[in-house]
């Protein structure tokens, strides 16, 4: 027999806004750090506006298609999706761009370490504004949330973090299978 109130705890994490972000930045971020590489290699070949355009577009279509299906687990899907996100592409472009610009009026050449840093923080503070926008806009769900279990707060804070390390562990088994999770 199975123990229902148990099962419904143990499932809350991977429905929760805890989960979600906790997926959204293992495939946002992964993605990013492949954009980042893909940005260091054009900027070779072409001038970093044009680069950080092609990167932002590309990145922004493959992490959408990502939370869409692991994030968010929406049925929603295609172009229309993608039209529905697109203010965030102009809002990275244009949030990547400046911090690159003030960093190179500030410093002439400040290495790719350091152009590195400054992008990929950039593109971590635009990150958690996608979240939002998708969350809300998005790929809001249009049913109403189920509620908790009488008596159980799925997402309080338990001695040492238990919940947390729960929506974690949920969370990561629920990515495709191809993915590679490393915890510490």
């Amino acid at each position: 027999m199975t123990n229902a109130p148990a099962a419904a705890k143990a499932a809350a994490p991977t429905r929760g806004p805890v989960a979600a972000f906790i997926r959204f930045v293992v495939c946002g971020g992964g993605v990013t750090l492949a954009a980042s590489g893909l940005l260091v290699l054009l900027t070779g070949l072409m001038p970093f506006f044009a680069a950080n355009a092609i990167v932002t577009v590309v990145s922004t279509i493959v992490t959408t298609e990502l939370h869409a299906r692991v994030t968010f687990r929406s049925a929603e899907r295609g172009w229309g999706v993608h039209l529905k996100s697109a203010g965030t592409v102009a809002v990275g472009l244009l949030v990547t761009t400046a911090a690159m610009a003030v960093l190179h009026a500030l410093f002439a050449d400040p290495g790719v370490l350091v152009e590195q840093a400054v992008y990929l923080s950039a593109c971590g503070l635009t990150g958690i504004g996608r979240f939002v926008v998708l969350r809300v806009l998005v790929f809001a769900s249009r049913k109403q949330a189920e509620p908790a279990p009488h008596g159980s707060a799925p997402y309080s804070l338990a001695p040492h973090g238990s919940a947390l390390r729960e929506a974690v562990v949920v969370a990561a088994a629920d990515l495709p299978r191809t993915s590679v999770v490393v915890a510490a």
